[in-house]
């Protein structure tokens, strides 16, 4: 049994990042076209694109401020036109910042998680999902995190934001599940990405010492749960938060 997304055209925003550029070329392997949304990187989003088109997929690039509903709704109009209107999106992008105490934390810090986490899914929404409603078929898939349950110190303004995106979401699986569209969440732990494949930050191996599984997450284990989502393997599940992190995080019934 393969994970197929042939036929399909997936939208992931931040994906001339880290985890966006592994989460763009596993839907791509599995067969989807990809629309492939960034911010400033241009020439990491071309050079996806490019290997995306290598094998045989349709691929373009989309520039977006994922805060801004007015570039979200000309993105959706700019990847309709282009690509045809995706069945799948998945938000990915957040915006990054230093993690301080609640004392010494900015107020920006809240503010510009909320409208990275929040309102960034909001948006996508608001644009895509109507298309998908209209063709009863739809896949919409965000990026959470383990610190949501964690709630570590110095956490507090990106654990908030992402509860807050949860809930969003949750409702909006309900409110979804009639037009055969699921709405889900990936919640990666601590993950390695391409930049500390050969050096590992300080702090990784306490780390991975204390996660069941004895080891720090890749983009790729993302990647896979992402696509798995994204397919009609995962038909009948909606609703959910799937932390995607060695059981470092465990979802308690």
């Amino acid at each position: 049994m393969n994970i197929g997304l042939s036929g399909k055209t997936v939208l992931v925003t931040g994906a001339s990042g880290e985890l966006g550029r592994v989460i763009v070329r596993t839907c791509a392997a599995c067969g989807a076209d990809v629309a492939i949304h960034y911010h400033n990187n241009m020439e990491s989003a071309q050079k996806l694109a490019e290997e995306a088109r290598s094998i045989g997929r349709k691929a373009e690039i989309f520039q977006a401020d994922i805060t801004s509903a007015d570039d979200i709704n000309s993105m959706r109009d700019a990847v309709r036109d282009i690509l045809g209107a995706p069945q799948i999106i998945i938000n990915n992008a957040v915006i990054q910042y230093t993690w301080k105490c609640v004392l010494e934390q900015g107020l920006e810090d809240y503010e510009s998680q909320f409208h990275s986490c929040v309102m960034h899914n909001v948006h996508m929404v608001k644009a895509f999902v109507p298309d998908m409603i209209k063709n009863r078929y739809g896949r919409v898939i965000s990026i959470n995190t383990e610190c949501a349950m964690q709630m570590l110190p110095t956490q507090s303004a990106y654990a908030a934001a992402k509860r807050g995106m949860d809930g969003l979401l949750r409702v909006l699986a309900r409110e979804v599940g009639e037009y055969n569209i699921t709405v889900n969440q990936v919640a990666p732990g601590w993950t390695l990405s391409e930049k500390y494949r050969d050096a590992p930050p300080d702090g990784s191996a306490d780390y991975a010492a204390n996660v069941p599984l004895r080891r720090m997450g890749t983009a790729q284990d993302i990647a896979n749960a992402a696509a798995f989502l994204a397919s009609d393997l995962a038909s009948f599940i909606t609703g959910a938060y799937i932390p995607v992190c060695g059981g470092n995080v465990m979802p308690a019934i």
